[in-house]
């Protein structure tokens, strides 16, 4: 049953209550706002500043570091990934985003950081607020459709009001048994894939039309997971079928592309079906699927980078590496350790021409910052 207030008030209402009447940060509008003359000429920045193009750092605590704070001002990285430990309310974040901003303004890349977190409803939520509703809620209420545009919107609401553009969700994994990895924190719509299709589109839409870039993740699923299979903790090999994969768990990313998503997290899963011998996040066939097969033509972005799952796959900067060169747009530093995300920019500097080709390099940063200009 739809409740009496509209969507729009009811967000607003609850935003309010829940911010103390705190409104959008200030100049947050207008930096998002970036006109294309603004754009970086790769050709006029160093390695390092061309290789921060696609990394995105983490910290630990309330207080940004000074050396994070360096490298925004240098530009040497896209942005920055918030969790909870970094939040102790919607002011303080806020606060933390306007003197990010203010050392990003120095910076010789003058397109706004890439600010964001995981708010994906339910139990998954960095920030208090919107959605409170979980995916599950979402796919099992007698509207989904409703409620899904309307969680969509909370959550763009939620994070452009203390200046996040950037919400690493919806999840498109279409769950297989109940309690298993993605249903176990009631992060999937559905055992359906059109129902998990329809929601996540509706998300989506909602959330960028609030300003707010939505990610689909984890592609190409991590619907058939057991509750033991976290690529978190350790390596996952998922044996579906590519035809299943294809007519099951692909399905809801053909409808996420053509609602314009703007992103697409990659699984660090391994899938035999498709590349038995490496993760999906370092694997170019799969990457391949989402481009090619699909047509997917904005960006992509790794799971976290320090996940067990790649603990074969050397240090930080070796993974990097592998995971730029399988075409991964934007490598997730997200240990809450800014020396993390600055290794894995001196490696990708180091790389640049050597085992990364310039021009694929800088087509993926031209991606990323397309990006950071269009929101």
């Amino acid at each position: 049953m739809t409740p009496p207030l509209s969507r729009r008030g009811a967000l607003i209402a609850g935003a309010a209550a829940l911010a103390g009447g705190l409104g959008p940060a200030a100049g947050a509008a207008d930096a998002l706002r970036l006109p294309e003359s603004t754009r970086p000429r790769f050709s006029a920045l160093s390695p390092l500043q061309r290789a921060g193009q696609r990394v995105i750092h983490s910290y630990p605590g309330l207080t940004p570091p000074a050396s994070l704070m360096t490298a925004i001002e240098q530009g040497h990285t896209a942005g920055v990934i918030f969790f909870g430990e970094n939040v102790q309310n919607l002011t303080q974040v806020e606060g933390v985003i306007r003197s990010m901003e203010q050392a990003r303004a120095s910076s010789p890349v003058k397109a706004p950081l890439l600010l964001m977190t995981d708010q994906e409803g339910g139990m998954i939520r960095r920030l208090p607020g919107e959605p409170v509703k979980s995916a599950k809620d979402v796919g099992a209420s007698s509207d989904p459709h409703y409620w899904a545009d309307f969680t969509g919107s909370g959550a763009g609401l939620n994070l452009a009001g203390v200046g996040m553009n950037v919400n690493l969700a919806p999840v498109l994994d279409v769950y297989r048994a109940s309690g298993d990895f993605t249903d176990q924190y009631e992060r999937s719509y559905s055992k359906s894939a059109a129902a998990v299709a329809s929601c996540g589109a509706d998300f989506i839409t909602a959330q960028q039309r609030e300003g707010v870039a939505a990610t689909a993740k984890h592609f190409p699923g991590l619907g058939p997971a057991t509750a033991s299979q976290n690529t978190d903790l350790r390596s996952v090999t998922i044996t579906t079928s590519a035809a299943t994969l294809r007519s099951v768990d692909e399905v809801p990313y053909q409808k996420a592309i053509a609602a314009g998503v703007k992103l697409v997290m990659l699984s660090w899963a391994i899938y035999t079906g498709l590349d038995s011998a490496r993760p999906a996040g370092l694997s170019p066939t799969v990457v391949g699927e989402l481009r090619n097969r699909l047509g997917f033509k904005g960006v992509t972005v790794t799971d976290a980078l320090e996940a067990g799952a790649l603990s074969s796959y050397g240090s930080t900067s070796q993974r990097a590496v592998k995971a730029a060169a399988a075409g991964m747009d934007l490598l997730l530093c997200s240990a809450r350790s800014v020396s993390q995300g600055d290794e894995a920019v001196a490696a990708l500097a180091d790389a640049l021409g050597d085992s990364l080709d310039p021009t694929a390099f800088d087509a993926a940063a031209a991606r990323v910052n397309a990006l950071r200009a269009g929101l």
